[in-house]
Formats: structure tokens, C-alpha cells, sequence
């Protein structure tokens, strides 16, 4: 059995690990509340934008745009989005795992990174790593969306990469989380799966060309879907981190109360050792 030193030592240190996790914990909490409500915000506007462009291609025929084929190139773009800090339960993880069980080669996929943690690991497992922004996920703004978005569709029409994906967490509501990966271009495959229109009705009609039209909506849809990741992604972080270090406080209480009746334990047992010695000397002086 440990010493009474030792016990009231690591009861001590466990205290000590309780506060700050009760701290992060409310820090978390109340991150979590402005990050909900943005993402909530820009939710309706985030899920239309993605219904009217696959609704606009869905009856779109015969137009010849780069957005809307294969470029050739075999290189699959991935815009990643985890966090900077850790102590988010297994937040990152599935992220990396989502990835890793897409069933893209990990030879051809080229990692455009936000967020230091997901980076760090698909860097160790050998993910090309061609980007990092992290510094936008802590307070995402839609220019910063922009610029990313422009960057990936700069080396999309430049035919660096074939392929646009998004990889992150939508925040469904405080405990539940969905990592979620996203094909954004091309968009025939798109175009065929998501277009929620009835058969039978009249083709889309541009004003002006459909090409003009398609190059002025699509990067900004791309930009859109990018922020809307964005804010759900800071939202699911927080609520992950909450959830994480409120068990970490409950579990440090259960330790923190089993320790004390261990404390207890052998106070009793080195108290009736002292008095058996009395005793004993006692009677040995009779």
C-alpha cells in the first residue's frame, strides 16, 4: 500500500489538474456559445447555395466549362480543416481517419491544411502537405474563406490538382459531431447525384453566357461551402474540447474521492499500528 505521503502527493496533483480542466472547460463553454450561434447563422445560407447550384446544374446541358470536367491531372485536393489545440477528445482523429478510409490514394491526394493538429498527423502517416492556414480557424471570417477558396481554384485551373474535396466537422448540435468529406469539383458527378429537380422540366437559361455565369457562381459557391465548414468546424471543436474536459473533471473527482479513502485507509492503519505498539511496550514494562 502507498505511503500517506504519496497518496495526499498525487491527490494534490490531481486537484491541480482538476482545476484547469474545469477551467478549459468553461473557456470552452462560453467559445462554444459564439461559435454555435454563427454557425447556425450561416447554416440556411451554407445549405442553399449548395441546393441552388446542383439544382442550376441539374438542368444544365451541353455547356463546356473547366469547372464542370476532369482537368486530366490525377492529383486530388484536399482542403482539411482541424484544429490548432488538442484536448479535443478524438476531434482530430476523425478527421485523419475520415481521410484515410475515403478510399483516395494517399500518394495522389495533396493536403491544403487548417488547423496545426490534423496536419501534424497526416504529415506523419505521409500526406503531402502543400498549404497551411491555420490561423483562420480560430476566428473564421469569410474573406479568409475566399482566399483559401481562390488558392485551391488557382491550382484547379492551373491543373495542379484534378480533383476538389472538403474534409471537416459538421456541428450537428452540442454533443454530436459529423465528420463529413465533400467532393466540390469537378461537379458532374454533382451535377448527376444531388440535383434535387423533377425530370421533365425546362433547361436552365443564362443571361448572359452560361459560361460567364457558371465562372462568377461557382468560385463563389466553392468560397461559401469553405466558410460554412469554417464556422461548423470551430463550433464542433469547442463543443468536442467541452465535452473532453468535462469527463476529464469527472474523472479526476472519482480518483480524487478514491484517493481520500485510500488516505484514510492507511491513517486508520498506521494509527492502530501505533497504539498496538504502545500496548505492547506497555505490557513488555509490566
Amino acid at each position: 500500500m502507498a505511503s500517506m505521503i504519496d497518496i495526499k502527493r498525487r491527490k494534490t496533483s490531481i486537484e491541480s489538474t482538476e482545476q484547469i480542466t474545469k477551467a478549459m472547460k468553461l473557456v470552452s463553454t462560453v467559445k462554444l456559445q459564439r461559435a454555435r450561434q454563427r454557425a447556425e447563422e450561416s447554416k440556411p445560407y451554407f445549405q442553399k447555395m449548395y441546393q441552388t447550384v446542383t439544382s442550376i446544374l441539374g438542368k444544365t446541358e451541353g455547356i463546356d466549362h473547366p469547372y464542370l470536367c476532369a482537368n486530366g491531372s490525377e492529383k486530388k485536393g484536399i482542403i482539411v480543416i482541424s484544429s490548432n489545440r488538442g484536448l479535443a477528445g478524438g476531434y482530430n482523429n476523425n478527421i485523419v481517419k475520415l481521410i484515410r478510409d475515403s478510399g483516395l490514394d494517399r500518394d495522389e491526394i495533396v493536403v491544403y491544411g487548417v488547423g496545426h493538429k490534423g496536419m501534424e498527423i497526416l504529415a506523419h502517416r505521409g500526406y503531402q502537405i502543400v498549404s497551411d492556414d491555420s490561423g483562420i480557424i480560430n476566428e473564421p471570417v469569410y474573406e479568409d474563406a475566399r482566399n483559401l477558396g481562390n488558392k485551391v481554384l488557382k491550382a484547379y485551373e492551373e491543373g495542379q490538382i484534378g480533383e476538389i474535396y472538403l474534409a471537416y466537422t459538421e456541428f450537428k448540435n452540442t454533443v454530436v459531431h459529423e465528420p463529413k468529406l465533400m467532393k466540390l469539383l469537378p461537379m458532374e458527378a454533382v451535377k448527376e447525384k444531388d440535383a434535387e429537380e423533377p425530370k421533365g422540366k425546362l433547361l436552365m437559361n443564362f443571361e448572359p453566357k452560361p459560361e460567364e455565369a457558371l465562372s462568377l457562381l461557382i468560385p463563389k459557391y466553392i468560397c461559401s461551402m469553405i466558410y460554412g465548414a469554417l464556422v461548423s468546424s470551430a463550433a464542433s471543436e469547442n463543443g468536442a474540447r467541452m465535452q473532453a474536459m468535462d469527463a476529464a473533471s469527472s474523472n479526476a473527482e472519482e480518483m480524487i474521492s478514491d484517493l481520500e479513502l485510500a488516505y484514510n485507509r492507511a491513517r486508520q492503519g498506521a494509527i492502530t499500528q501505533e497504539l498496538t505498539e504502545i500496548i505492547s511496550g506497555a505490557e513488555a514494562l509490566k
